[in-house]
């Protein structure tokens, strides 16, 4: 999540919930505090009232609120062209999400906007040939994940592998990467203790766990992809190349 990202999300929290303290505030967007407190004194510098309550936190100001987001008629198609592509590559928890998003958007559209905006969507579609109907994701894991992994809770999963067998472990996400087309899963495996990669169609079973991270030195998302990238590069016999 980028900054611009993240201080919205940080409006967005303080204007769903009263009071925030400092700490509620990092360990939700997984950053440290002296983060959070830099963040606090942007968002007042934007003109945003912010106001500091001892023993309770920070709030939002009465009577402060975000204007409602105004798309584009480009905008609004991009997400509809869009709509084929989310089908094809996402999982069902995703794809439900996703369509109450754009009835959502076609809600606050002008009449000829909201037109345009069908159009586009039955002028685009996906094909599928039967042999390759396997791929399609079945699960309805990656909102639980999403979640899992913004709030930095530890998952249980019953999990296969390539060679058929299920073991029981908890994990701890650090992000999800699509290739190959299949969903990955990057989380620190208690069972194995190192960063695994978990296919999420081979997720038996799956329970987000009312428990904090275990370990505190989690490398990011973006740390793993470098090193993924540095394996595939000097090993030319790499299954991703």
């Amino acid at each position: 999540m980028n900054r611009i990202d993240r201080l919205m999300g940080i409006i967005t929290r303080l204007q769903a919930q009263k009071y925030q303290t400092v700490s509620q505030i990092a360990g939700h967007f997984g950053i440290s505090e002296r983060t959070a407190f830099r963040d606090l004194k942007a968002i007042g510098e934007m003109g945003i009232p912010i106001h500091f309550e001892a023993g309770r936190g920070y709030s939002v100001g009465q009577g402060f609120f975000l204007p409602p987001v105004s798309l584009t008629v480009e905008e609004a198609n991009a997400l509809s062209l869009a709509e084929p592509l989310i089908v094809r590559f996402s999982d069902k928890s995703i794809q439900a999400f996703y369509a109450s998003a754009l009835t959502k958007i076609k809600m606050v559209l002008g009449r000829g906007q909201r037109e345009k905006m069908e159009l586009t969507q039955s002028a685009a579609a996906h094909f599928i040939p039967d042999h390759y109907s396997h791929l399609m994701p079945e699960t309805d894991y990656l909102i639980p994940l999403q979640t899992a992994i913004l709030q930095r809770q530890v998952v249980n999963i019953h999990y296969e592998n390539a060679d058929g067998d299920t073991s029981a472990r908890d994990i701890e996400p650090i992000g999800l990467i699509f290739y190959s087309l299949n969903w990955h899963l990057i989380a620190w495996c208690h069972l194995r203790h190192e960063y695994r990669d978990f296919r999420v169609n081979r997720i038996q079973r799956l329970w987000v766990k009312l428990e904090p991270f275990r370990k505190r030195d989690h490398i990011d998302l973006n740390e793993y992809l470098q090193q993924m990238q540095r394996e595939i590069s000097e090993n030319p016999e790499h299954p991703l190349t």
